[in-house]
Protein backbone atom coordinates (compact mmCIF):
# COMPACT_ATOMS: atom_id res chain seq x y z
CA UNK A 1 0.00 0.00 0.00
CA UNK A 2 2.98 2.04 0.62
CA UNK A 3 3.91 1.99 -3.08
CA UNK A 4 0.90 2.34 -3.95
CA UNK A 5 -2.06 0.06 -6.26
CA UNK A 6 0.18 -0.35 -9.03
CA UNK A 7 2.53 -1.91 -7.89
CA UNK A 8 1.24 -4.95 -7.32
CA UNK A 9 1.56 -6.05 -10.40
CA UNK A 10 5.32 -6.16 -9.50
CA UNK A 11 5.50 -7.53 -6.60
CA UNK A 12 3.45 -10.61 -7.46
CA UNK A 13 0.79 -9.98 -4.61
CA UNK A 14 -2.95 -9.22 -5.09
CA UNK A 15 -4.25 -7.06 -1.93
CA UNK A 16 -8.15 -8.50 -0.74
CA UNK A 17 -9.84 -8.41 2.01
CA UNK A 18 -9.32 -5.78 4.59
CA UNK A 19 -6.02 -4.99 3.06
CA UNK A 20 -7.71 -4.33 -0.42
CA UNK A 21 -10.58 -2.07 1.43
CA UNK A 22 -7.47 0.42 2.64
CA UNK A 23 -5.73 0.40 -0.25
CA UNK A 24 -9.28 1.15 -2.59
CA UNK A 25 -9.88 4.36 0.45
CA UNK A 26 -5.99 5.50 -0.02
CA UNK A 27 -6.36 5.50 -3.65
CA UNK A 28 -9.56 7.47 -4.12
CA UNK A 29 -7.72 9.71 -1.98
CA UNK A 30 -4.08 10.30 -3.13
CA UNK A 31 -4.09 8.86 -6.78
CA UNK A 32 -6.73 11.66 -7.96
CA UNK A 33 -4.45 13.07 -10.35
CA UNK A 34 -5.59 14.71 -13.33
CA UNK A 35 -9.63 14.32 -11.92
CA UNK A 36 -12.10 16.38 -11.15
CA UNK A 37 -13.58 16.30 -7.98
CA UNK A 38 -17.33 15.14 -9.85
CA UNK A 39 -15.02 12.95 -12.88
CA UNK A 40 -12.86 10.17 -13.08
CA UNK A 41 -9.66 11.37 -15.24
CA UNK A 42 -8.46 10.11 -18.10
CA UNK A 43 -6.60 7.29 -16.49
CA UNK A 44 -9.40 4.38 -16.91
CA UNK A 45 -9.16 3.40 -13.05
CA UNK A 46 -12.66 3.61 -11.58
CA UNK A 47 -11.31 4.93 -8.10
CA UNK A 48 -12.09 8.31 -6.88
CA UNK A 49 -14.71 10.19 -4.66
CA UNK A 50 -17.02 11.42 -6.89
CA UNK A 51 -18.93 15.08 -6.41
CA UNK A 52 -21.68 13.57 -4.26
CA UNK A 53 -21.98 13.38 -0.39
CA UNK A 54 -23.12 10.03 -0.43
CA UNK A 55 -19.90 8.69 -1.95
CA UNK A 56 -17.78 10.87 -0.18
CA UNK A 57 -19.71 9.90 3.44
CA UNK A 58 -18.87 5.99 2.89
CA UNK A 59 -15.34 7.18 2.05
CA UNK A 60 -15.23 8.86 5.48
CA UNK A 61 -17.12 5.61 7.16
CA UNK A 62 -14.12 3.75 5.42
CA UNK A 63 -11.20 5.36 6.36
CA UNK A 64 -12.56 5.51 9.83
CA UNK A 65 -13.31 1.43 9.78
CA UNK A 66 -9.72 1.46 8.83
CA UNK A 67 -7.14 3.88 10.21
CA UNK A 68 -6.58 5.74 13.75
CA UNK A 69 -8.20 8.99 14.26
CA UNK A 70 -4.66 10.97 13.84
CA UNK A 71 -4.27 9.32 10.25
CA UNK A 72 -8.02 9.76 9.59
CA UNK A 73 -7.67 13.68 10.21
CA UNK A 74 -5.03 13.88 8.00
CA UNK A 75 -6.90 12.19 4.87
CA UNK A 76 -9.74 14.52 5.65
CA UNK A 77 -7.52 17.41 5.45
CA UNK A 78 -6.03 16.38 2.25
CA UNK A 79 -9.56 15.40 1.15
CA UNK A 80 -10.62 19.02 1.35
CA UNK A 81 -7.26 20.36 0.04
CA UNK A 82 -6.26 18.08 -3.02
CA UNK A 83 -10.35 17.05 -4.37
CA UNK A 84 -11.96 20.48 -3.41
CA UNK A 85 -14.63 19.13 -1.31
CA UNK A 86 -15.29 22.05 0.93
CA UNK A 87 -18.89 22.69 -0.45
CA UNK A 88 -19.39 19.10 0.34
CA UNK A 89 -19.16 19.86 3.99
CA UNK A 90 -22.49 21.90 4.07
CA UNK A 91 -24.54 18.28 3.49
CA UNK A 92 -25.41 17.25 7.18
CA UNK A 93 -25.66 13.77 5.68
CA UNK A 94 -21.61 14.42 5.35
CA UNK A 95 -21.01 16.48 8.45
CA UNK A 96 -22.70 14.02 10.83
CA UNK A 97 -19.81 11.27 8.95
CA UNK A 98 -16.87 13.51 9.20
CA UNK A 99 -14.71 13.19 11.82
CA UNK A 100 -14.10 16.79 14.01
CA UNK A 101 -10.76 17.90 14.62
CA UNK A 102 -9.74 21.34 14.81
CA UNK A 103 -8.87 22.16 11.21
CA UNK A 104 -12.52 20.54 10.39
CA UNK A 105 -13.89 23.47 12.72
CA UNK A 106 -11.40 26.27 11.03
CA UNK A 107 -12.94 25.00 7.85
CA UNK A 108 -16.75 25.23 8.72
CA UNK A 109 -16.10 28.35 10.13
CA UNK A 110 -14.82 29.99 6.76
CA UNK A 111 -17.64 28.49 4.97
CA UNK A 112 -20.29 29.98 7.44
CA UNK A 113 -21.73 32.57 5.64
CA UNK A 114 -22.55 30.89 2.88
CA UNK A 115 -23.74 27.77 5.18
CA UNK A 116 -27.74 27.04 4.27
CA UNK A 117 -30.07 27.10 7.32
CA UNK A 118 -30.62 23.07 7.34
CA UNK A 119 -26.56 22.70 7.97
CA UNK A 120 -26.03 25.39 10.42
CA UNK A 121 -27.11 23.12 13.48
CA UNK A 122 -25.61 19.83 12.19
CA UNK A 123 -22.07 22.21 11.97
CA UNK A 124 -22.87 23.65 15.40
CA UNK A 125 -23.03 20.22 16.87
CA UNK A 126 -20.09 19.50 15.47
CA UNK A 127 -17.58 22.61 16.33
CA UNK A 128 -19.69 21.87 19.74
CA UNK A 129 -17.83 18.26 19.92
CA UNK A 130 -14.71 19.84 19.30
CA UNK A 131 -14.72 22.77 21.40
CA UNK A 132 -15.95 20.20 24.52
CA UNK A 133 -12.86 17.83 23.97
CA UNK A 134 -10.54 21.04 23.69
CA UNK A 135 -11.94 22.46 26.92
CA UNK A 136 -11.33 19.25 28.89
CA UNK A 137 -8.23 18.67 27.75
CA UNK A 138 -6.94 22.54 28.59
CA UNK A 139 -9.26 23.94 31.11
CA UNK A 140 -8.11 22.53 34.85
CA UNK A 141 -4.57 22.66 33.55
CA UNK A 142 -4.82 26.59 33.11
CA UNK A 143 -7.08 27.52 35.78
CA UNK A 144 -4.53 25.73 38.13
CA UNK A 145 -1.39 27.32 36.45
CA UNK A 146 -3.27 30.69 36.71
CA UNK A 147 -4.53 30.57 40.24
CA UNK A 148 -1.16 30.15 41.16
CA UNK A 149 0.52 32.79 39.38
CA UNK A 150 -2.21 35.35 40.36
CA UNK A 151 -1.44 33.97 44.19
CA UNK A 152 2.14 34.69 43.47
CA UNK A 153 1.55 37.85 42.14
CA UNK A 154 -0.12 39.54 45.50
CA UNK A 155 3.06 40.71 47.37
CA UNK A 156 2.15 41.13 50.74
CA UNK A 157 4.73 42.41 53.32
CA UNK A 158 3.49 40.24 56.25
CA UNK A 159 2.80 37.13 54.62
CA UNK A 160 1.36 33.91 56.26
CA UNK A 161 3.87 31.22 57.40
CA UNK A 162 2.77 28.60 54.71
CA UNK A 163 2.95 31.89 52.24
CA UNK A 164 6.44 32.63 52.57
CA UNK A 165 9.07 31.86 49.83
CA UNK A 166 11.91 30.94 52.17
CA UNK A 167 14.16 31.16 49.12
CA UNK A 168 14.10 34.56 48.29
CA UNK A 169 13.56 35.71 51.98
CA UNK A 170 16.86 33.80 52.62
CA UNK A 171 18.79 35.15 50.03
CA UNK A 172 17.49 39.00 51.30
CA UNK A 173 18.43 38.50 54.84
CA UNK A 174 22.22 36.88 54.25
CA UNK A 175 23.65 40.33 55.59
CA UNK A 176 22.11 38.88 58.99
CA UNK A 177 23.73 35.57 58.95
CA UNK A 178 25.22 35.28 62.52
CA UNK A 179 27.91 32.59 63.91
CA UNK A 180 26.47 30.28 66.24
CA UNK A 181 29.51 28.31 68.81
CA UNK A 182 30.39 24.95 67.17
CA UNK A 183 28.79 21.56 68.83
CA UNK A 184 31.78 21.09 70.81
CA UNK A 185 30.99 23.72 72.99
CA UNK A 186 33.85 25.86 71.00
CA UNK A 187 33.35 29.78 69.58
CA UNK A 188 34.56 27.86 65.99
CA UNK A 189 37.16 30.86 66.33
CA UNK A 190 40.24 27.79 67.29
CA UNK A 191 39.08 26.02 64.08
CA UNK A 192 36.42 24.14 65.96
CA UNK A 193 33.50 23.60 63.92
CA UNK A 194 30.62 26.35 64.51
CA UNK A 195 27.25 27.11 62.73
CA UNK A 196 25.47 29.77 62.07
CA UNK A 197 21.94 31.12 61.02
CA UNK A 198 20.19 33.54 59.47
CA UNK A 199 17.88 35.96 61.44
CA UNK A 200 15.14 37.28 58.85
CA UNK A 201 14.38 40.68 59.66
CA UNK A 202 12.55 40.82 56.56
CA UNK A 203 10.00 37.84 55.41
CA UNK A 204 9.07 37.81 51.79
CA UNK A 205 6.11 36.09 50.74
CA UNK A 206 2.93 36.09 48.61
CA UNK A 207 -0.94 36.36 50.13
CA UNK A 208 -3.56 34.81 48.49
CA UNK A 209 -5.48 36.24 45.56
CA UNK A 210 -8.58 38.01 46.54
CA UNK A 211 -11.56 37.27 44.73
CA UNK A 212 -12.03 40.76 43.47
CA UNK A 213 -10.48 41.58 39.99
CA UNK A 214 -6.69 41.63 40.21
CA UNK A 215 -5.69 41.48 36.61
CA UNK A 216 -7.20 42.10 33.02
CA UNK A 217 -6.55 40.04 30.28
CA UNK A 218 -7.05 41.17 26.09
CA UNK A 219 -6.59 38.63 24.04
CA UNK A 220 -6.45 39.88 20.26
CA UNK A 221 -6.76 37.25 17.95
CA UNK A 222 -6.11 38.11 13.85
CA UNK A 223 -9.01 36.06 12.24
CA UNK A 224 -7.34 35.77 8.45
CA UNK A 225 -7.61 32.60 7.05
CA UNK A 226 -4.20 31.14 7.98
CA UNK A 227 -5.07 32.01 11.52
CA UNK A 228 -7.94 29.05 11.82
CA UNK A 229 -6.63 26.89 14.24
CA UNK A 230 -5.34 30.24 16.44
CA UNK A 231 -8.70 31.46 16.24
CA UNK A 232 -10.40 27.87 17.47
CA UNK A 233 -7.75 27.53 20.54
CA UNK A 234 -8.20 31.64 21.82
CA UNK A 235 -11.66 31.14 21.58
CA UNK A 236 -11.51 27.88 24.44
CA UNK A 237 -9.05 29.90 26.45
CA UNK A 238 -11.01 33.14 26.40
CA UNK A 239 -13.95 30.90 27.57
CA UNK A 240 -11.48 29.59 30.12
CA UNK A 241 -10.21 32.95 31.05
CA UNK A 242 -13.43 34.71 31.63
CA UNK A 243 -14.83 31.58 34.18
CA UNK A 244 -12.26 32.61 36.48
CA UNK A 245 -12.90 35.20 39.25
CA UNK A 246 -9.64 36.83 39.53
CA UNK A 247 -9.17 38.10 35.71
CA UNK A 248 -11.37 40.38 33.95
CA UNK A 249 -10.79 38.73 30.18
CA UNK A 250 -11.76 40.49 26.80
CA UNK A 251 -11.63 38.92 23.37
CA UNK A 252 -11.38 40.87 20.56
CA UNK A 253 -10.88 39.56 16.91
CA UNK A 254 -9.72 41.45 13.90
CA UNK A 255 -9.37 41.47 10.23
CA UNK A 256 -9.63 45.10 8.50
CA UNK A 257 -12.28 45.75 10.95
CA UNK A 258 -12.58 45.11 14.64
CA UNK A 259 -15.05 42.97 16.69
CA UNK A 260 -15.31 42.73 20.31
CA UNK A 261 -16.79 39.15 21.19
CA UNK A 262 -16.52 39.39 24.97
CA UNK A 263 -20.11 39.56 25.73
CA UNK A 264 -20.36 36.08 24.16
CA UNK A 265 -17.35 34.53 26.36
CA UNK A 266 -19.73 32.26 28.28
CA UNK A 267 -20.21 30.09 24.97
CA UNK A 268 -17.14 29.13 23.00
CA UNK A 269 -19.28 27.96 19.85
CA UNK A 270 -20.96 31.33 20.00
CA UNK A 271 -17.49 33.10 20.09
CA UNK A 272 -16.20 30.74 17.33
CA UNK A 273 -19.48 31.17 14.77
CA UNK A 274 -18.78 34.97 15.65
CA UNK A 275 -15.80 35.05 13.84
CA UNK A 276 -15.13 35.35 9.66
CA UNK A 277 -12.13 33.57 8.82
CA UNK A 278 -10.65 35.60 5.95
CA UNK A 279 -10.30 38.89 4.76
CA UNK A 280 -7.09 41.49 5.39
CA UNK A 281 -5.32 42.64 7.96
CA UNK A 282 -5.03 45.64 10.19
CA UNK A 283 -3.12 44.78 12.93
CA UNK A 284 -2.70 48.90 14.35
CA UNK A 285 -6.35 49.45 13.91
CA UNK A 286 -7.01 46.48 16.52
CA UNK A 287 -4.40 47.14 18.89
CA UNK A 288 -6.03 51.25 18.85
CA UNK A 289 -8.89 49.31 19.85
CA UNK A 290 -7.53 47.45 23.31
CA UNK A 291 -5.39 50.59 23.76
CA UNK A 292 -8.64 52.36 24.40
CA UNK A 293 -9.87 49.53 26.50
CA UNK A 294 -7.17 49.21 28.98
CA UNK A 295 -8.07 51.45 32.19
CA UNK A 296 -5.35 49.42 34.60
CA UNK A 297 -2.00 49.24 32.91
CA UNK A 298 0.66 47.78 35.25
CA UNK A 299 -2.32 44.73 36.05
CA UNK A 300 -2.95 44.33 31.84
CA UNK A 301 -2.06 41.68 29.74
CA UNK A 302 -2.46 41.97 26.15
CA UNK A 303 -1.88 38.69 24.26
CA UNK A 304 -1.76 39.58 20.06
CA UNK A 305 -2.03 36.15 18.10
CA UNK A 306 -0.84 37.14 14.58
CA UNK A 307 0.85 36.05 11.72
CA UNK A 308 1.50 39.50 11.95
CA UNK A 309 1.09 39.98 8.26
CA UNK A 310 0.57 43.96 8.47
CA UNK A 311 -1.89 45.25 5.95
CA UNK A 312 -2.16 48.97 8.81
CA UNK A 313 -0.04 51.08 9.00
CA UNK A 314 3.21 49.65 10.48
CA UNK A 315 4.80 51.99 12.13
CA UNK A 316 2.38 52.92 14.11
CA UNK A 317 1.38 49.66 15.49
CA UNK A 318 5.17 49.65 16.73
CA UNK A 319 4.48 52.76 18.54
CA UNK A 320 1.23 51.54 19.97
CA UNK A 321 3.00 48.37 21.34
CA UNK A 322 6.24 50.78 22.48
CA UNK A 323 3.62 53.30 24.27
CA UNK A 324 1.61 50.41 26.06
CA UNK A 325 4.60 48.75 27.32
CA UNK A 326 6.03 51.96 28.96
CA UNK A 327 2.58 52.02 30.46
CA UNK A 328 3.08 49.16 32.60
CA UNK A 329 1.79 46.47 29.94
CA UNK A 330 2.32 43.27 30.12
CA UNK A 331 2.58 42.48 25.95
CA UNK A 332 2.89 38.55 24.58
CA UNK A 333 2.71 38.31 20.83
CA UNK A 334 1.94 34.96 19.62
CA UNK A 335 2.55 33.58 16.11
CA UNK A 336 0.20 30.94 16.30
CA UNK A 337 -1.87 29.05 18.75
CA UNK A 338 -1.69 25.53 17.39
CA UNK A 339 -0.60 22.63 17.46
CA UNK A 340 1.70 23.16 14.04
CA UNK A 341 4.27 25.21 15.59
CA UNK A 342 5.00 28.49 13.40
CA UNK A 343 3.24 29.14 10.43
CA UNK A 344 4.69 31.67 7.93
CA UNK A 345 5.34 35.34 9.45
CA UNK A 346 6.60 38.96 8.72
CA UNK A 347 10.18 38.47 10.14
CA UNK A 348 10.30 41.77 9.99
CA UNK A 349 8.12 42.74 12.60
CA UNK A 350 8.92 39.77 14.81
CA UNK A 351 12.35 41.40 15.17
CA UNK A 352 10.36 44.74 15.82
CA UNK A 353 8.44 43.27 18.24
CA UNK A 354 11.17 41.68 19.83
CA UNK A 355 13.20 44.85 20.08
CA UNK A 356 10.40 46.45 22.03
CA UNK A 357 10.70 43.34 24.64
CA UNK A 358 7.76 41.49 22.90
CA UNK A 359 9.42 38.63 21.95
CA UNK A 360 7.87 36.78 18.64
CA UNK A 361 6.73 33.08 19.30
CA UNK A 362 4.58 30.41 18.38
CA UNK A 363 3.03 28.94 21.25
CA UNK A 364 1.27 24.92 21.47
CA UNK A 365 -1.80 25.20 23.45
CA UNK A 366 -0.30 23.01 26.09
CA UNK A 367 2.51 25.80 26.64
CA UNK A 368 -0.11 28.58 26.86
CA UNK A 369 -1.10 28.43 30.31
CA UNK A 370 2.57 28.82 30.99
CA UNK A 371 3.07 31.42 29.01
CA UNK A 372 -0.28 33.23 30.79
CA UNK A 373 0.90 32.04 34.50
CA UNK A 374 4.90 33.98 33.05
CA UNK A 375 2.43 37.52 32.15
CA UNK A 376 0.66 37.61 35.04
CA UNK A 377 3.75 37.30 37.12
CA UNK A 378 5.89 39.59 34.92
CA UNK A 379 8.81 36.88 34.37
CA UNK A 380 10.56 36.14 32.02
CA UNK A 381 8.52 34.13 29.33
CA UNK A 382 9.15 30.61 28.25
CA UNK A 383 9.99 31.07 24.76
CA UNK A 384 10.42 27.69 22.92
CA UNK A 385 14.68 27.48 21.78
CA UNK A 386 13.58 27.09 17.98
CA UNK A 387 11.65 30.36 17.26
CA UNK A 388 14.50 32.63 15.77
CA UNK A 389 12.69 35.91 16.29
CA UNK A 390 12.57 35.60 20.00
Amino acid sequence: MVLGADSAESTGRTLTGRDAAMDGALTALYENRGRQPGGRGGSGRSSGLGASAPSVARWLGDIRTYFPSSVVQVMQRDAIDRLGLSALLLEPEMLEAVEADVHLVGTLLSLNKVMPETTKETARAVVRKVVEKLESRLATRTRTALTGALDRSAKVSRPRHHDIDWNRTIRANLKNYLTLPGADGGDGEDGAAGTGTVVPERLIGYGRAARSVRKDVILCVDQSGSMAASVVYASVFGAVLASMRALRTRLVVFDTAVVDLTDQLDDPVDVLFGTQLGGGTDINRALAYCQSRITRPADTVVVLISDLYEGGIRDEMLKRVAAMKAAGVTFVTLLALSDEGAPAYDRDHATALAALGAPAFACTPDLFPEVMAAAIEKRPLPVPDREAPA
